[in-house]
């Protein structure tokens, strides 16, 4: 695919996308595969989002993400307001183990820390923090601490790969060590990567995700 028609499809995905509100504002630049994206939006969950719709346009082989986050005059939100907002909203998330994490706010930036026994419980802390208003971006420094033995991972990830139908699981390498997962091989999309590293951090016991898997 050359870049002209690559960079129309990313255009037409973020048109397509109800979760871009800015589409209109967010510059797309693309050269050998490679997509730049510039401009402003006017919350980090929209950020996200955009962010998203680019990887889901099959020839994108690599993204750099230069959007800003331009907050309305009124809408600005101090720090210590964005901190106990998060604390509240964590609080209310069932997912998230009672006083598990800690909260830090600089300049809209927040910094979660803190251990939990599950990724699903992290990544849900992360989630329903950054989609307050006033965060401009979200540091998860969780650690998530895994009660699994290596071998059980490691069957539980291949086991999903091969329920996938997208996914090529002969191409993919898994090895587990001390729950760090590294997943090597190809595959033909980006989606298709972002699937693969999905199933990883989907098994008991994963605390980090290394991916080298490669597009082509």
């Amino acid at each position: 695919m050359d870049d002209k028609t690559l960079r129309q499809d990313i255009i037409d995905e973020l048109d397509f996308d109800p979760s871009v509100h800015s589409a209109n504002s967010i510059g797309v630049a693309v050269e050998k595969g490679v997509v730049t994206l510039t401009g402003h939006v006017s919350s980090y969950a929209e950020k996200l989002a955009a962010e998203r719709a680019v990887r889901r346009v099959t020839g994108v082989r690599a993204l750099a993400e230069e959007v800003e986050i331009r907050y309305p005059s009124e809408k600005k939100t101090s720090d210590d307001q964005i901190a106990e907002r998060a604390l509240r909203v964590m609080a209310w998330d069932a997912r998230v183990p009672a006083d598990a994490i800690s909260v830090r706010v600089e300049k809209g930036w927040v910094t979660l820390e803190g251990s939990v026994p599950w990724y699903y419980q992290k990544s849900a802390c992360e989630s329903a923090v950054r989609k307050l208003t006033g965060v401009v971006g979200v540091s998860n420094l969780i650690k998530v601490k895994p009660r699994v033995q290596a071998s059980d991972i490691k069957d539980k990830i291949m086991a999903a790969l091969k329920r996938n139908a997208e996914i090529e699981a002969d191409a993919i390498r898994i090895t587990v060590k001390d729950g760090m997962v590294t997943i090597d091989g190809r595959v033909k999309a980006w989606y298709e990567r972002d699937l693969v590293e999905q199933a990883a951090w989907s098994a008991p016991g994963v605390a980090s995700v290394v991916d080298r898997v490669t597009i082509g």
